[in-house]
This record gives C-alpha cells, sequence and structure tokens, in this order.
C-alpha cells in the first residue's frame, strides 16, 4: 500500500489532539487499523517516534511535540484551502470571463448575460467582445463563443444555433426596383456589405446552390462591420443585403423586410459555445453553459423555418417562368 504522507500526518494530529488514535480514526472516518499503520509508516518515513503508546494511554513524545507544533498550522491553512476550493467549486460566485464576437453578441449572446446576472448576482461577469479564439491559458477564459465553423481541437465545443445567411430588402425596394432571379442579378443591384474588423475586408456572401456552398464578392455600396448598422442600412429601402439569420428573422417575421434568392439560404455557419474541461468545472461556469444550451440551442425564434421561405421561393419560381 503506497504511503499517503498527508493522511498520515492528519492522522498523528488528530490523534495528538484527541489523545487517541481510535478516536482520530472515527474522526477520519477509517479504521482504527488504518490510522495505526499510517502512524506507523508516519514514524518510519521520519525516523523518529511520535507517540510513547500503550494498550491505554497515547502521549506524544519529545520529538513528537515539536513535530505536532510544526506540522499542525500548515495543515490548518492547507484543510482551509482544500475547503475553500470544493466551496469555490459548488458555490454559484466569483468571476466569470467570457469571450464572444462582436457581430453576435448583442442579439445572440446579450439575452442570457442579462437572465444570469438575474440569477446570479454573486457572480462578476467579465466579457470580452472579439472575433478569435485566442491563448486559452493565457486569456484565462471560462467560457468563449464562436460565430462560424468548429473551434478548433484543444476546446470542447457544442454547437448552438444555426447562422443563416439570408439575402433581403425592404417591400418598397422590391416595388421600385425588383427582385433579383438569381445570383449573378445581384450585380445590377445596390448591396450592402459587412467589413470583419479582423481583417479590414468586406465579407463575401456565401450562397448553398445544391450540395456546395459559394463565394461571391459582390460591390458593397454601403459598408460597415456593425450587423445592426447593416440591417438599419437595408431597412432604409435602399439597399439589398445579406444579413444573418438571427438579424433577418424577426424583420421578415413583421413584414419589414422580404427575403430573396431563398433557395441558396446558406446555413453552413453556426454559433459554438466552447469551454476548456468538462471535469471539475466550476458551479458558475456550468451554471452559464447550461443557460446558454437552455435558451439558444436550436431556438426557433433565431432562424428563419423553412415554411417561411416557401412563399418567397415560389414567387421567385414565377418570376422565373415569366
Amino acid at each position: 500500500m503506497a504511503f499517503n504522507e498527508l493522511r498520515a500526518i492528519a492522522t498523528f494530529v488528530k490523534a495528538a489532539e484527541l489523545g487517541s488514535l481510535r478516536q482520530a480514526a472515527l474522526a477520519q472516518a477509517i479504521t482504527p487499523q488504518a490510522a495505526s499503520q499510517a502512524l506507523t509508516q508516519l514514524e518510519s518515513h521520519l525516523g523518529i517516534r511520535l507517540f510513547h503508546r500503550t494498550t491505554r494511554r497515547l502521549s506524544l513524545t519529545e520529538e513528537g511535540t515539536q513535530f505536532l507544533h510544526e506540522a499542525q498550522p500548515g495543515l490548518a491553512t492547507l484543510q482551509r484551502a482544500l475547503h475553500g476550493a470544493r466551496r469555490g467549486r459548488e458555490e454559484i460566485a466569483g468571476p466569470l470571463r467570457i469571450v464572444g464576437p462582436r457581430a453576435t453578441m448583442l442579439q445572440l449572446l446579450w439575452p442570457v448575460l442579462d437572465e444570469y446576472a438575474r440569477r446570479y448576482p454573486r457572480v462578476t461577469p467579465d466579457v470580452q467582445l472579439e472575433d478569435r479564439i485566442g491563448n486559452w491559458v493565457e486569456d484565462r477564459v471560462d467560457v468563449g463563443f464562436r460565430a462560424g465553423g468548429p473551434p478548433d481541437a484543444g476546446v470542447i465545443a457544442r454547437r448552438l444555433v444555426p447562422l443563416q445567411l439570408v439575402v433581403c430588402a425592404t417591400p418598397g425596394y422590391v416595388a421600385r426596383h425588383g427582385a433579383p432571379a438569381s445570383i449573378d442579378d445581384l450585380a445590377r443591384h445596390r448591396c450592402s456589405g459587412f467589413r470583419a474588423a479582423n481583417t479590414g475586408k468586406v465579407v463575401p456572401w456565401e450562397f448553398r446552390v445544391g450540395a456546395d456552398i459559394v463565394s461571391r464578392q459582390v460591390v458593397a455600396d454601403f459598408a460597415t462591420n456593425d450587423i445592426e448598422l447593416e440591417a438599419r442600412a437595408v431597412l432604409s429601402g435602399e439597399f439589398v443585403g445579406q444579413l444573418i439569420g438571427v438579424t433577418a428573422a424577426p424583420l421578415v417575421r413583421s413584414g419589414q423586410l422580404v427575403p430573396l434568392l431563398t433557395e441558396h439560404v446558406a446555413d453552413h455557419l453556426a454559433l459554438y459555445v466552447y469551454y476548456g474541461s468538462r471535469v471539475a468545472q466550476p458551479a458558475r461556469v456550468r451554471a452559464f453553459i447550461d443557460l446558454a444550451i437552455e435558451q439558444l440551442a436550436d431556438n426557433p425564434a433565431l432562424f428563419l423555418q423553412p415554411h417561411e421561405l416557401a412563399p418567397a421561393r415560389a414567387r421567385s419560381r414565377r418570376r422565373g417562368a415569366a
């Protein structure tokens, strides 16, 4: 049996405090035989005798008294540290460092943060907005979100919700300029564009064509690095835009926007939540991940359903036939 030095010291200290090896065993929930063996191993390891022992009496030797004096404070400090670590894992309190993409933070992630802060006021979230996955250890990240493809190896990722790419315009724009009949037909329309913060370039529009995803660099007559501002530009009635589904869905449902080229809506991207480990996860981290999954995972309010795109497809087919 391997020698557990810490357990042996704890047994020694408890026996010295209680004046009984049997009582020390009961306090530590071990057998008297195990307590006696631990003490014998500790004495052998140290090369000194710690107790004068008889069948009826236990008393410290001079060396045992000195060892108790030196070991007792350190053991108490260690036990407090262990207790604090266990309590910290179980209590929903303390700092929570979160990173997420700027483009989807307000629309998708703020409702989760808002509800979490209400439920767990003893947690202090620290939210950083950036469009990259940095060094997990150096950045001290507890939970991260990423829009796009799955995160790289080294983290655990859970897909939450698809991020559709929906071409749309206002009914007024369509009435004045007509709807694009094809992807190529976008060239005759004024289009908005999203400028990626990490590259400074306008992001190409992406479309599903059969089983493939194709990219098309449109000429941006209005460009911005903010998805809300791009949505406002499209709502002005002056531009056709490709918006993510979480932005487009409520505007389409309210009749403010009309989805276009719906047979080419791309849905290969998604929002992911990622974290470092499932093992020994603090309760505050687990509670936040669970809430994000509860509120976001495949939430139908966050993307357009097939029946909501079907009328637009029918209109597109009729225009093509004409």
